[in-house]
């Protein structure tokens, strides 16, 4: 008689999210380096959350309404018609969308697989990354309206000019066959551009109930880590780094610290709904206004999701034009937005 062998039971893996992770580790870290700082950090942190949860729960209830509407198909009629009419509603729609970076990825390579012009394209691009719903919410309850407002502006402001700039050199015929575009999934499980209307009175219908629930709190995880991370982050920033030396890098309403700001915020970005806390932070220590614009816009255009959307769809020479246009163009916002104070506060 064969005796078979017993079979082999996969252990399922334990999975520690990345975010938290990190939290925990440099916790650990500081309670050996300074112990006396843990509890003050952690109170902080807490005290942060709490004071921003209202802005937070309308921003997850805002982003689960959106998509259980389906409301997400109206941003794939910007591409349909004349190429500047394109541009025009690509950076509206861009600088508004309720996606994320890596959820504009798939859709991004479809639009880049039907021919749709790379001018309108490019307009979304670099938009979509700056603002959402969700980061309009939180960025206003960090650094005010006013701040959230110029920085919706400034987002829109740069998908149309970039979008000109690319129609125009095109006309001259730069920038042809760039596209290497494929198939491509995204971190948030979309694969395919949106299609059908939206369905405005979605509580009607079972799957779309389902949708809301999943996406709110898919979401609340995701914006709740993050603002952990980047409160925990932000207090030890105030703990740690001097305020003079914060002033003498990107303090002031000069040129110089804008310009800096832009090449600082590639590094130190975490992403769009962590971004506020952290500038926040910097501001509290010192850094100017105008400087604080150019590093969240020049962040958002250099983020992991927002770079690899446009490094995997197209060649290299399109890639660098991306990156040029995103932190000329987050120079220019801040030096625009910190002129604006002067002649209007």
């Amino acid at each position: 008689m064969t005796v078979l062998p017993d079979p082999v039971v996969k252990r399922p893996r334990i999975q520690i999210d990345r975010v938290v992770a990190a939290m925990l580790f440099a916790l650990l870290v500081l309670a050996m380096i300074d112990r006396a700082q843990v509890t003050p950090t952690i109170t902080f942190t807490i005290t942060a959350l709490l004071s921003t949860a209202p802005f937070l729960i309308f921003a997850i209830l805002a982003i689960g309404l959106l998509k259980a509407t389906g409301s997400e198909t109206v941003v794939a009629r910007a591409f349909d018609g004349r190429e500047k009419r394109m541009i025009v509603l690509a950076s509206f729609i861009g600088g508004l969308s309720p996606f994320c970076s890596c959820e504009a990825i798939p859709f991004i390579s479809a639009l880049l697989i039907a021919g749709t012009p790379v001018s309108a394209v490019m307009a979304f691009w670099l938009a979509s990354p700056l603002m959402d719903p969700a980061i309009f919410v939180l960025t206003s309850a960090e650094l005010g309206w006013e701040f959230a407002i110029a920085k919706a502006i400034g987002a829109i402001g740069l998908g149309l000019t970039a979008g000109f700039v690319m129609h125009y050199a095109s006309k001259l015929g730069a920038f042809q066959n760039m596209v290497i575009a494929r198939e491509t999934k995204s971190c948030c499980g979309t694969s395919r551009p949106f299609s059908g209307q939206p369905v405005w009175t979605f509580w009607r219908d079972k799957d779309r109930r389902a949708i809301f629930q999943e996406t709110a709190l898919s979401n609340g995880a995701f914006l709740l880590k993050w603002l952990a991370l980047a409160y925990f982050i932000e207090s030890l920033m105030i703990r740690y780094i001097p305020a003079e030396t914060i002033v003498a890098v990107v303090g002031g309403d000069g040129v110089q610290p804008i310009i800096l700001s832009a090449f600082i915020g590639a590094p130190a970005y975490l992403n769009g709904y962590a971004a506020p806390a952290i500038v926040s932070g910097l501001m509290d220590q010192g850094m100017g206004m105008g400087a604080a614009m150019t590093f969240m816009i020049a962040g958002g255009v250099t983020s992991i999701p927002a770079m690899t959307a446009v490094f995997v769809l197209v060649k290299r020479q399109l890639f660098a034009a991306y990156l040029t246009l995103g932190i000329v163009g987050a120079i220019i916002i801040g030096l625009l937005f910190q002129a604006s104070l002067t002649v209007f506060v």
